[in-house]
């Protein structure tokens, strides 16, 4: 595990060159602190059309980031989304075979709910994909008992959909980072040679009961548009 912090430098095919650039790096060793089973009251935020309910979401069907595997962008299917509905079903998939192998006592991201951690990581995606939230409210939802939460940083599913093509090395790598909580701001990354900053979202993969909040609400609405 590098230095808390040291710059880790993941690099792509297109750039990296000869397979023999590439060295496995270790993976997490350090104890699971983003993975809650409990019974303490959490608050989770989502992104809603109005007057929807609080759906079953998982990634298939839909989420409150307003996209499926075939649609990424929200609404119906269109024939620009196939070269992206890959880029997206390639991260998920990745991500769930790392999540089968090392990381199985972690809800999976095909069935789990798909929340915003705070109201901040709602808004924070927003501005980063506004999009996908565009004419949508912004509804706080309180868990309910017992429930397994855990919480990673959605700004790797970002990384995993760029155009590049990464190793198996380097997708796991991504992969243990986006399980273990690690931000990517933390790690440091890089696209085409420049450095690929972004802020962290962090999502909550959420099984349990949930109860929205009512009359918490904000518009997703873009200033100037309502």
């Amino acid at each position: 595990m590098p230095p808390p912090n040291s710059r880790l430098v993941i690099q792509d095919w297109t750039t990296a060159g000869d397979r023999s650039e590439w060295r496995d790096a270790p993976f997490s060793r350090q104890p699971m602190d983003n993975l809650i089973k409990d019974t303490a009251t959490l608050e989770l935020f989502c992104w809603l059309e109005p007057g929807a309910e609080l759906p079953g979401w998982d990634i298939l069907k839909g989420s409150p980031f307003g996209s499926t595997l075939a649609a990424p962008e929200g609404g119906e299917p269109t024939p620009g989304d196939q070269l992206i509905s890959v880029q997206n079903y390639f991260a998920e998939y990745h991500l769930e075979y790392f999540r089968q192998r090392r990381y199985n006592h972690f809800p999976s991201r095909l069935h789990a709910l798909l929340l915003f951690a705070t109201r901040t990581d709602a808004m924070t995606f927003r501005h980063k994909h506004p999009q996908r939230v565009f004419g949508k409210n912004l509804v706080c939802a309180r868990t309910q008992g017992a429930y397994i939460c855990s919480f990673h940083d959605a700004s790797w599913l970002d990384y995993l959909r760029l155009p590049h093509s990464l190793s198996l090395a380097a997708l796991d790598e991504v992969a243990d980072h986006y399980w273990s909580g690690r931000t990517v701001e933390e790690i440091g990354l890089t696209f085409m040679n420049e450095p690929w900053p972004e802020p962290p979202v962090i999502e909550a993969l959420f099984q349990g009961t949930l109860e929205p909040v009512w009359g918490y609400q904000q518009s997703g609405w873009l200033p100037g548009f309502r």
